[in-house]
């Protein structure tokens, strides 16, 4: 009888266990569509937090975290918002993602808002998104482009740019980021010769070049997508000679594109969210022990993200939507231990012991009161065919 009991204790020990240890988390980025060439090493760095705070043994007592990815396309809100439903109806509790500001939006409204999930973007810039009511549920590790649209203006005309003829992609990010930055070059005395929307998907942009040619510029502001329309301007004024010189947007930087293009881009310019701080260092090392190349836009980023939500969990000490919701705000900021990459089992500790955690991670996380980074960005030049970091501003 004795054995039978123990027996039973043990089962019902053991489903208790598995239990608990199953904390279902979401991934939602474009896996296909215009940025699929840098989306795997976010979710990588996203899921290399979740799997560092699992194999800390010290999340909620030894809990674990299985991710769930779903594509979020970059540029289908139908199909986002598909794919976010399939993961909210899995029972994830909270959301690393999206990525493009159209997608994101229209999944935060339509989906995560509503059911009461959060959702940490890493790379959602626009502007609009600021104000999105989202009853304290959006947040995103990424600053908005109402900076980072002064800063790529800041570096134009650091550059001696004197004229500038801009396209953007036909989207909220494009139209968003396209506004500030005409405003803030032209702020600068820089003449800008037109503005124009390309649409994604084409198989020829000879059409659109030609108008900016006409229109003339030292050089173009590309603002769009690295595997669509961007890399399509790009490859059509190469073509016709119209220009040589590329100012290119957060969507555009990445090692896709001067694998195509190589040195002819050798006097372009941009910038990215990012950081050459202490955290960009220990990230960079982290990130290669666990084989992720973290050069591209974002994947700090990412990882903050997921930190951000494991490190919430734990400071309420329960893997539940709510909680995430009530703690993100009280562990990205001061008061408490600075934390870095690959130092999440030690915050995990901290909070456990009831310590406050100030997560600085890979980009010097710091959150305004609406729950979106300050950020700072990387001005990128390219040399030799490649894209090389000039310095952090």
């Amino acid at each position: 009888m004795k054995k039978l009991i123990l027996a039973a204790f043990l089962f019902v020990s053991t489903m208790s266990t598995n239990t608990l240890a199953d904390i279902k988390m979401g991934i939602i980025l474009g896996f296909t569509g215009p940025i699929e060439s840098l989306t795997p090493a976010m979710a990588a760095s996203a899921e290399l937090a979740f799997n560092e705070a699992s194999d800390s043994g010290k999340l909620l007592g030894g809990q674990k975290i299985s991710v769930e990815r779903a594509d979020s396309t970059c540029v289908d809100s139908a199909a986002a918002t598909t794919a976010a439903e399939g993961l909210v109806s899995n029972g994830v509790v909270a959301i690393m993602g999206a990525d493009c500001s159209g997608v994101t939006g229209a999944i935060a409204t339509n989906v995560a808002v509503p059911n009461g999930v959060v959702m940490i973007s890493p790379s959602a810039t626009s502007p609009g998104l600021t104000d999105l009511n989202d009853n304290g549920y959006f947040f995103r590790t990424a600053p908005s482009d109402a900076r980072g649209g002064q800063i790529l203006a800041d570096i134009t005309k650091d550059r001696k740019v004197k004229s500038v003829a801009i396209t953007y992609t036909n989207n909220d990010y494009g139209k968003g980021l396209a506004d500030v930055y005409k405003a803030a070059v032209e702020a600068h005395g820089i003449k800008v010769t037109t503005v124009a929307a390309h649409e994604d998907g084409k198989a020829d942009y000879s059409a659109e070049v030609a108008t900016l040619a006409s229109a003339g510029g030292d050089a173009v502001a590309v603002i769009g997508y690295i595997d669509q329309g961007g890399k399509g301007i790009i490859q059509a004024s190469l073509d016709s000679g119209a220009f040589d010189k590329f100012i290119l947007s957060d969507g555009m930087i990445g090692d896709s594109l001067t694998d195509n293009f190589g040195k002819a881009l050798n006097k372009s310019f941009g910038s990215l969210p990012g950081s050459t701080g202490k955290g960009a260092g220990v990230f960079a090392d982290v990130a290669k022990a666990g084989g992720i190349d973290s050069s591209g836009p974002y994947t700090g980023e990412s990882y903050d993200a997921a930190a951000l939500i494991t490190l919430a969990m734990q400071a309420g000490g329960k893997a539940d939507r709510a909680t995430i919701q009530q703690n993100v705000m009280a562990v990205a900021n001061a008061p408490g231990k600075k934390i870095y990459p690959g130092e999440l089992g030690k915050a995990l500790d901290l909070l456990a012991k009831g310590k406050a955690v100030n997560y600085e991670g890979a980009t010097g996380v710091e959150m305004t009161d609406v729950g979106e980074a300050f950020g700072s960005f990387l001005e990128k030049e390219i040399k030799g065919g490649k894209f090389k970091t000039k310095k952090q501003r």
